[in-house]
C-alpha cells in the first residue's frame, strides 16, 4: 500500500507522513487505514457483537473461557490506555478504533519538533480541512483536481517534499517542501482565488432564496473598500447580510508559532483585522468575516455562517448534504489554487526565453 501511494502521488513518504496517511481524513490522514492497525478493533467488535450468540450456542456445553478474546482485550488495553467501550457502544468498531486513533496522533504530534510541522498537524486536523478528499470529482461541479493539484494537496497535508530547493522570481529561497510559494508577495492566482470564493459564497445565497449582489456601491469600510458582498434583503435580526473573505496561508513565518500553538489561529487573526475595518457599518448590517487558511481550517465565525447557509439549503431543497456539498466546493477551491501559488515559485517561460 505505500508503494502504491508513493507510485500514485509521485513523492517520497518517510515513516512519519506513512503514519500520517494512515490516520482517517478527519484526523489529518488520508483515509488509507492498515489491516494491522484495524485487526483488532474488527475482531474486539465482532466478539462483542456476537455475544449473547456465542452465549446461547454455548449454553449447554462445557466451553473454556475465551483466552483469545481476553489476550486481545489486554492488548487493546495497553495499546490504547483507555477504558473499554460501554456495552451498548461494543459492538461498533469506532469504538474500539477511536482510541488507538488518537494515540497514534499523538504520538505523530509529540515527535513533531518543528512549528512548520506541528502548525501543519495542526491545521489539518481542524474541521473541514480535508474536505476536498471526500469531494467526488465531478468536472462538471468543480470539484475535480488535476493530478498536479491532487499532488501538491496531497504533499502539503503530510509534509513531504515537493519540489528540489530553487530560487523564486521574488528573490527568496523556495525549499523542498514548496510552501513559500502559498505565501509568496508574487505568488499567482489570489485574485482569481478570492473571485471563485466570493462566487460560491454568493451563488449559495442566492439558491438560499436571499438575493446578494457583489461589491455594492456606496458601502464602504474604513478605509475606503467595499466589502464582497451584501444580501439585499434581511439575513438575521432584521439585518441585511455583509460578508469580506480573505485567505491566510498557515505555514507563513508570521503565523507559524500561533498556527502551531492552535489550530485555525491565522485564520482568527485574519477574521479580527477584517471586522476592525467594518466597524461603521455594523449597525446597519450584520457583517461575518470569512477567513480560510491554505490549509484548510476557517475561521468560528464563517463556520458557523456556512453551517447556517447550508442548512438553510437543506430546508430548501430537502437534501440533507447541503452543507456538504458547500464545504467542499470551497475546499476544492483553495486546494486547486494552492497548486497554482506553488507552480509560481518556477521560472517563468519568459525568463527561460530569455536566458
Amino acid at each position: 500500500m505505500r508503494v502504491g501511494l508513493t507510485n500514485i502521488l509521485n513523492v517520497t513518504l518517510a515513516d512519519c507522513s506513512w503514519e500520517q496517511a494512515t490516520l482517517p481524513i478527519r484526523d489529518g490522514g488520508l483515509g488509507i487505514r492498515r489491516v494491522s492497525s484495524l485487526a483488532l478493533p474488527a475482531f474486539l467488535a465482532s466478539a462483542a457483537g456476537t455475544a449473547s450468540l456465542q452465549a446461547s450456542i454455548l449454553s449447554l456445553c462445557d466451553a473454556p473461557n475465551d483466552r483469545p478474546l481476553a489476550l486481545a482485550l489486554e492488548q487493546w488495553s495497553a495499546e490504547s490506555g483507555a477504558p473499554v467501550p460501554e456495552i451498548s457502544l461494543s459492538h461498533k468498531q469506532s469504538a474500539w478504533d477511536r482510541p488507538l486513533i488518537k494515540r497514534d496522533l499523538t504520538v505523530l504530534m509529540a515527535s513533531t519538533t518543528s512549528d512548520y510541522h506541528l502548525a501543519r498537524l495542526k491545521a489539518v486536523t481542524s474541521p473541514h480541512s480535508g474536505d476536498w478528499l471526500l469531494a467526488l470529482p465531478i468536472s462538471a461541479s468543480g470539484l475535480r483536481l488535476d493530478d498536479e493539484a491532487v499532488r501538491i494537496a496531497t504533499g502539503l497535508r503530510l509534509g513531504v517534499d515537493l519540489c528540489a530547493q530553487h530560487e523564486c522570481p521574488c528573490g527568496a529561497l523556495v525549499t523542498a517542501d514548496g510552501s513559500h510559494g502559498l505565501s509568496c508577495r508574487l505568488g499567482h492566482g489570489r485574485t482569481a482565488r478570492h473571485a471563485l470564493i466570493n462566487d460560491i459564497t454568493w451563488r449559495g445565497l442566492i439558491k438560499a432564496g436571499f438575493p446578494a449582489t457583489k461589491e455594492p456601491v456606496g458601502l464602504v469600510r474604513s478605509d475606503g473598500k467595499r466589502p464582497d458582498g451584501i444580501t439585499l434583503i434581511p439575513w438575521e435580526g432584521g439585518k441585511c447580510l455583509a460578508w469580506d473573505a480573505t485567505v491566510i496561508d498557515t505555514l507563513a513565518e508570521s503565523y507559524r508559532l500561533r498556527s502551531a500553538e492552535t489550530a485555525g489561529a491565522a485564520a482568527e487573526i485574519a477574521a479580527e483585522r477584517k471586522s476592525s475595518k467594518y466597524t461603521s457599518i455594523l449597525p446597519a448590517y450584520c457583517f461575518v468575516p470569512l477567513a480560510f487558511e491554505t490549509l484548510g481550517p476557517i475561521n468560528h465565525e464563517g463556520l458557523a455562517f456556512f453551517n447556517n447557509l447550508g442548512h438553510r439549503l437543506a430546508q430548501l431543497t430537502g437534501d440533507n448534504r447541503e452543507t456538504t456539498f458547500l464545504y467542499q466546493r470551497l475546499s476544492v477551491a483553495i486546494q486547486r489554487f494552492n497548486a497554482i501559488a506553488f507552480h509560481s515559485t518556477f521560472s517563468t517561460e519568459h525568463d527561460i526565453n530569455e536566458d
